[in-house]
Order: structure tokens, then sequence, then C-alpha cells
């Protein structure tokens, strides 16, 4: 059980159980502030849900009629996913069940992250946290901690670009300062869905999209973008100028990929220098497919994106709770996918992770090849950290 006062306000009130319709990428700093949340729609997979997810943040879903009766004070029962209004004696702290996962188990560990806090919780977690090799984070959750407006920045000129990019830079060095040796980073290039960018534009042209989630986004908007390409190379110069040698620490991964001639494109139209790494962020059935070449085409490493990947082998859009019967996350059709990724990784000796909610991870380590390693948010693994 949870007690706290509701938040409708929008804006960060530390502590608060943050009441909202749904969760946008706008609400960004009223959502890591929350003790809890409660919406009246999105999937437990959605995106800015994920934060929640990796802060261990709980969210609890009710009709949106009685979401305007929820002010003042509230007590949240987390196991019978019930409100009362007014404050309740009997609640306390909120906790997560563990897993029966060892971090062993794992292989080499990776933290999915929203921010720098993150690092620093999976960090503290004693001689063990160094088997959590890398942390891996979103460019776009970056610039929402940061305040970044990343369209308006990129439509602004040079001057604005050069901004976006050191500021960028200036919140990775921050990062990299946190990591213990051996450690490293992984930052996922930009991938703004329009619905998700009109949250956070002021002036940039947007698009309305029918459906934002097959648009115009990841690899496909980046190979369209030179004012991005202008703002990476901003981002990796200052990186280079700020920390040297340990700039390597820090790894691309090129997002929302369907085939090998897409990944050779960007890496070309990005005009990156040979020793940046740069990953494949395999999300898609076509990329699945496409795994081998994508590898044969200089792909330094693969992550599976199984989120994403259940979405669409499976026609169930994550963030839609209405559809949350048909997300299976062990479907068999998803779990040949992901076991032709492992394998075709394995035959070409890139290094592959997989990611995994926790409640998955033990199906996942009994039913699929052993990849290199698995990915998890940083509250489920803090878990196994914690408990190895």
């Amino acid at each position: 059980m949870l007690r706290g006062v509701c938040n409708r306000t929008r804006n960060p009130l530390n502590g608060s159980i943050l009441v909202a319709p749904s969760l946008e990428a706008s609400l960004y700093e009223a959502i890591v502030a929350a003790r809890a949340i409660v919406c009246s729609s999105g999937g437990l997979t959605g995106h800015m849900q994920s934060i929640c997810r990796g802060r261990g943040i709980p969210v609890l879903r009710v009709d949106r009629a009685e979401l305007a009766d929820l002010v003042g004070e509230v007590t949240l029962h987390l196991e019978s996913q019930s409100i009362v209004l007014g404050s309740d004696t009997g609640a306390g702290a909120h906790g997560q069940a563990g897993g029966s996962s060892s971090l062993d188990d794992l292989g080499s560990a990776c933290a999915v992250i929203a921010d720098l806090q993150d690092i620093r919780t999976i960090n503290s977690c004693g001689p063990k946290a160094a088997q959590v090799d890398s942390f891996f984070i979103r460019e776009e959750f970056l610039c929402l901690a940061a305040g970044l407006r990343p369209l308006d920045c990129l439509e602004g000129g040079p001057a604005a670009i050069e901004v976006y990019g050191r500021a960028l830079a200036d919140r990775l060095c921050t990062f990299v300062e946190a990591l213990l040796p051996g450690q490293r980073l992984i930052l996922r290039l930009l991938d703004l869905r329009s619905d998700h960018a009109a949250g956070v534009t002021e002036v940039a042209p947007v698009a309305v999209e029918p459906n934002p989630e097959l648009g115009l986004h990841g690899a496909r908007w980046l190979l369209g973008s030179a004012a991005y390409r202008d703002a990476l190379h901003v981002v990796l110069g200052t990186l280079r100028e700020r920390l040297g040698e340990e700039a390597r620490r820090i790894h691309l991964s090129v997002p929302f990929l369907n085939d090998a001639v897409e990944f050779a494109q960007l890496r070309a139209h990005l005009d990156l220098p040979p020793e940046v790494p740069v990953s494949a962020f395999i999300e898609t059935p076509a990329a699945v497919h496409a795994a081998a070449a994508i590898c044969a085409a200089g792909a330094t490493e693969l992550f599976v994106g199984t989120k994403d990947l259940v979405q669409f082998y499976l026609a169930a859009d994550r963030s839609n709770h209405l559809v949350a019967d048909s997300y299976q996350t062990r479907h068999p059709a998803v779990l040949d996918g992901v076991r032709r990724v492992v394998e075709s990784a394995r035959a070409a000796g890139i290094p592959v992770r997989v990611f995994a909610l926790g409640a998955d991870l033990t199906h996942y380590l009994e039913g699929l090849p052993t990849p290199d390693g698995y990915m998890m948010c940083t509250a489920e693994l803090q878990q196994v950290v914690l408990q190895s």
C-alpha cells in the first residue's frame, strides 16, 4: 500500500501521486518526481511507462471518469489495484517482489536507464554492481531530463544545433564520470515519434500521423535530417575534447531499423568516424530476418528490443491497455524471432543482448539460446543485483 497527495498540476511535486489521463513525454519531470501514478490509458510497456518501470514507480489504471474524484490525499492498494480516498492508517511502504534469477544468469548485464540517478542506483549496490557492464539510454530521455526541445533546437540553425550538441555532451560526460571501471554507455540515437514530439515542441513543425508508432521516426527520420548529423558531430567532438580516450566508453545504437541497407545508409549519412562503435537495435520483424546482413554491414553489437518486437509481431500496440491480453511477451512467434537474432549474431561473432522484463527473465533463460547478456530496467536489475 502507498499513501500520498495527488498532483494534478503536470509540474514536479516530489513524493506525490501523479494523476493524469495518459503518460506523455511532456510529463517527464512530473513522472520522475512521483511516488506513484494513476492514469486512465497506456500499456504496461509504453514508452513513458517504461520510465516508471525503470524507477520502480507503480502505475495504477482507472476509468477516465474516476480521475476527477482523485483529489487531496489517497491510498493506493497496489496488490488489489484499488484506491481509497483520504488517508488509510494501514498503508505501508511500497516494495517490489524479487525474482529467482541471479546476476550470473544474465551474462554481461545491461541496465536500461532514464537518467544519471539510475547509474548511481545500480553502482551503489555493492561489489556485484561491477557485473553490470553497460548502461543503455535513449537520447530523447536525455533531452527530457535536460529540458531540451530536440526538434526546436535542430530547426533553429547552426547556433541552436551547437547548443543542443554541447548540452547532450555535457550530460554524457557526467554519466561517464559515474561509471565504474570497465562499464560503458550506449546511446540510442534520437527516436522521437510525432505524438511525443508534439508535446515537447513549440516552434518546429510536427506532422500529424494516423499511426505514429509506424510513422516517420527512428532510422527513417535520422536519414532525412542533416541537422541531426551536424548535432551528433558536435556531441562527438565535445566528448573527445573533454574526455579524451574516455570518450570511447560511449557507443551509439541505431533505433527502429529494418535492414542492412538502412544501417549502411545511416552510417554513411551520419559520416561517423570508423572508430565510433555503432550497434543496431532489432525491434521489427524485418530487422530480425536481416540480422545476419546487419552484422555483415558493420554493426558492432545487436540489441533485441522485445517490447517493440512483441507489438509488431502480434499487431498489439504496447501503449494500448485495451489490447493488453494480445500483447504476449512469451508468444512462440516472438521467442522464435529472438532466437533467430541470437543465432545470427553468434554465427557472425557479434555480441547480442536481449531485453527482458523481470517477470519473463526465467522463462527466457530457460527457453532461448544464451545471448551475451540481458538488458533490464533499473529497478528490476537492481533487485537481481541485490539478491545475488
